[in-house]
């Protein structure tokens, strides 16, 4: 089972932290690859998608480049994602590799799609800001709340 982003994926996420740490700022296509060490030759590309997202605002000229359209705290990482990958819900059956639903549902469908549901709830959840804060000295927003999900998941109920 894979859990994981396509390169452009991998580099949206990237440019929008260095966006986020931009407080605001305009950025340049070249500081942002030179930044979070990311090809300049597919940047342009990822970022159209993230200003077609609404995710971030572009400025041509001297003084252009690109920023955030709103605050970190109010971008989730699944929007993120999704702007870039598309919808993340899977639509295959996992046994089967097509639809499920031929004669009911699939023997594992009930459990992969609670965790394909408890996965996206998640990253809708965590936002840009949270991204950027686990970067700071003591500074994991999400320990908390994954402390108490993994002592939910230890615990017998």
């Amino acid at each position: 089972m894979r859990l994981e982003l396509t390169h452009r994926g991998d580099y949206a996420i990237r440019a929008m932290i260095a966006l986020s740490r931009s407080d605001g700022g305009r950025m340049s296509v070249r500081r942002i690859a030179e930044d979070m060490h990311i090809p300049v030759a597919f940047l342009p590309q990822v970022m159209r998608d993230l200003v077609a997202g609404g995710l971030v605002e572009s400025a041509a000229g001297r003084s252009g480049g690109y920023r955030l359209s709103r605050p970190a705290k109010a971008i989730p990482v699944l929007e993120i994602v999704e702007s870039i990958e598309g919808d993340s819900r899977r639509t295959t059956c996992v046994l089967r590799g097509g639809p499920c639903g031929y004669e009911g549902h699939c023997e594992v469908h009930d459990v992969f799609f609670a965790a394909q549901a408890a996965m996206l709830d998640r990253l809708r959840r965590a936002t840009l800001d949270d991204l950027v804060r686990r970067d700071l000295p003591n500074g994991d927003p999400l320990a908390d709340e994954r402390a108490d999900e993994l002592m939910a998941i230890a615990s017998p109920s």
